[in-house]
């Protein structure tokens, strides 16, 4: 029997490959310098909180930020529960009146949930909706927030679309109108440019950035300083906004993906997107009314999102084995409706049912971008045969 063609990983906004060398830098931790970083009281308490504390220097150098305003979390879905959460329980304990969040309709999940649970404690949570484009409409959010706001929550970077809002302006109007701005960066952190000013919440993930599972970061303004209330309690740990011991290897780890992004992002960007262009010519030639979703300009370099016409893109996917690709969020998998982000941006479900999101990454190589091609192109023309 022939051998197997080797698969083609081009799911990287699900999650990204660990980098080798962020493997090597967490290893040692795992093992022989393996001490509790909340031990105070010898030398291997020591060393692990010296590699944590480094670490979270390299974070807040990814984004421009002071180190004591990182907070470690178990990932950005946890930061953008105690981001959202938290600012909320804050102003209850303290009196402020304030009980509107502003959202966008294609945040991803658990920023929308974390906004729906406050309704139990009588927030009320306005979704702005998007453009055809995937943008946001700044007169929309001016409107929202003719009601006093207490805070405005907007993502850097779709996750399914690709598409980068223009959190710069967005923030500056939520922060004008007397109201936090949280921004959920997992899809934009080590990809592309983080600007802090205009912002008092970020949250960022170290497997979206090629760094390991199960770690991520909530930045935390300090001047003007913003205040939480904290959702896990039973320890002074991260300046007591997030209890628990902390995992001094995953936070090493995420501490060297950061570094090598601020070494590496502009030039890696530059390949992964034209990569990106090159794949997405092959396919325009061999797919008759392919059609790419979202702003073509504002859009990360490793992201298409992609309505191939007249076949299902579950099929898609079954009729491409080697090829590691998706239909949208994988937090979302699991449901069988279509992509709630493509219906925002007013797909129909027919439409949203045949698209695919190709996620290239570091690990992605110019073979690998003609193979797959090939692959998508002919299992197209083979379904729309059936049909």
């Amino acid at each position: 029997m022939p051998p197997e063609a080797p698969r083609i990983y081009l799911d990287n906004q699900a999650t990204t490959r660990c980098d080798p060398r962020v493997v090597a830098a967490m290893l040692p931790f795992f093992s022989e310098r393996f001490g509790n970083p909340h031990s105070a009281e010898h030398a291997m308490g020591h060393e692990a909180e010296a590699a944590v504390e480094a670490a979270r220097g390299q974070v807040a150098a990814l984004l421009g930020a002071d180190s004591r305003e990182i907070i470690f979390t178990s990932g950005a879905t946890e930061a953008n529960n105690l981001a959202i959460k938290g600012a909320a329980f804050h102003a209850l304990r303290f009196g402020d009146t304030r009980r509107r969040i502003v959202t966008v309709a294609t945040e991803h999940k658990c920023v929308l949930e974390s906004c729906a649970d406050l309704a139990w404690s009588g927030f009320e949570t306005v979704v702005v909706p998007v453009g055809a484009d995937g943008l946001l409409n700044q007169a929309l959010l001016a409107e929202a927030l003719l009601v006093p706001t207490l805070l405005v929550s907007v993502m850097a970077v779709n996750n399914e679309t690709g598409v980068i809002q223009d959190v710069a302006a967005l923030g500056a109007m939520a922060r004008a109108s007397g109201a936090l701005f949280h921004c959920d960066a997992a899809q934009a952190a080590g990809k592309i440019p983080v600007s802090l000013a205009d912002t008092d919440l970020l949250s960022l993930s170290g497997h979206k950035m090629y760094g390991p599972k199960g770690i991520g970061a909530l930045w935390v303004r300090r001047k003007p300083r913003v205040r939480l209330h904290p959702l896990l309690t039973g320890g002074s740990q991260e300046r007591g906004l997030r209890a628990g011991t902390l995992p001094t290897a995953l936070i090493v780890g995420l501490g060297e993906a950061a570094r090598l992004a601020v070494a590496e992002m502009a030039e890696e960007s530059a390949r992964i997107g034209t990569l990106r262009d090159e794949l997405l010519a092959k396919l325009r030639t061999g797919v008759e009314g392919l059609v790419l979703n979202g702003s073509a300009e504002r859009r990360i370099a490793g992201n298409l999102n992609l309505t191939f016409p007249g076949v299902s893109a579950q099929e898609l996917i079954r009729a491409c084995p080697d090829l590691c690709i998706s239909t949208g969020s994988a937090c979302s998998s699991a449901a069988i409706e279509p992509s709630y982000v493509l219906r925002a941006m007013g797909l129909s479900p027919a439409r949203a049912g045949q698209t695919l999101r190709i996620g290239i990454g570091r690990f992605t190589s110019a073979p690998e971008i003609d193979r797959a091609a090939e692959a998508l192109i002919s299992a197209w023309r083979t379904l729309l045969d059936k049909a």
